[in-house]
């Protein structure tokens, strides 16, 4: 799987210049909590991450409502000394005949770190994240909420998720942002400019789906380099993330030990320079 052309830079980051990751790291959303057979499966998954090198895990109060922090907590606390796991708060469960949604406000921020701090089994969340950014409620108040518990040693470092340019501008202003959680992959390019502002300032850009659905447009120029390069499409599209750009963090989620493997296995993809440059034209 090696190439001539560009060498993907697979190897750490270090976030807010302190927090020292590998750049590929494990995104939790999608094990399982529940029955008890598919939460073993789901713990295996998370401790094969840790074995295989992955020190950077991404979960959230959304993902089960708390239980997947819980999760977390069984299958590795004690954490190793490198392991980072950043959570993220911001999103109220649904209370029928309300849906859940979004909640910024100060009072409920808080509410959820605390929790946070309980079910990780943790007296400090390194990196957290604000799921949302709230429109009915200052963001200010949001982030002053978060600052607050950030003075109090509650909280290391604070990052966003879904954040426009401008969001990201504004916050700021506020308080040392050094993560910003967006969507994007080789054929989701929405978010570019956010990308490319965090780049400019040295802010780790955590992609969220990273890797493209099967069906996708551009899912055949993707599949030729896989079959060039002996990999599977999905190794291709994280060793293209890792090219992008050196703040790129992608954190490609699954419940499966296979899956897992194959994905930690793309930070060693080569792809030439005629590879990448096929591949970023699926950009437009």
């Amino acid at each position: 799987m090696i190439f001539g052309g560009r060498i993907v830079d697979s190897g750490s980051f270090r976030i807010a210049g302190e927090l020292s990751v590998r750049r590929l790291g494990f995104g939790a959303m999608q094990l399982p909590t529940a029955p008890r057979q598919a939460r073993d499966g789901a713990i295996a998954v998370a401790r094969r991450a840790v074995e295989l090198g992955v020190t950077l895990i991404d979960t959230a109060h959304l993902y089960g409502w708390g239980a997947n922090e819980e999760l977390l907590a069984e299958a590795l606390y004690p954490y190793p000394d490198d392991l980072l796991i950043a959570t993220k708060v911001g999103v109220a469960p649904p209370d029928p005949p309300r849906e859940a949604d979004i909640c910024g406000r100060p009072d409920f921020l808080r509410g959820q770190v605390e929790e946070g701090l309980r079910r990780l089994r943790v007296e400090r969340l390194e990196l957290l994240q604000l799921h949302r950014i709230d429109p009915n409620v200052p963001l200010a108040d949001q982030l002053g909420a978060l600052r607050e518990l950030q003075v109090q040693g509650k909280i290391g470092h604070i990052g966003l998720s879904e954040v426009t340019v401008e969001q990201l501008a504004q916050a700021r202003e506020i308080v040392d942002v050094v993560s910003v959680q967006n969507r994007y992959s080789v054929l989701d390019r929405e978010h570019e400019g956010v990308l490319d502002a965090c780049a400019a300032a040295g802010i780790a850009f955590l992609p969220w789906r990273p890797v493209h659905p099967a069906a996708s447009g551009g899912a055949a120029e993707i599949a030729a380099v896989a079959a060039e390069s002996g990999a599977t499409a999905a190794q291709v599209a994280l060793a293209w993330l890792l090219d992008r750009s050196p703040v790129m963090l992608p954190i490609p989620g699954t419940g499966s030990i296979v899956h897992l493997e194959e994905n930690v296995a793309a930070a060693d993809l080569r792809l030439s320079d005629d590879q990448l440059r096929r591949l970023d034209r699926l950009g437009g």
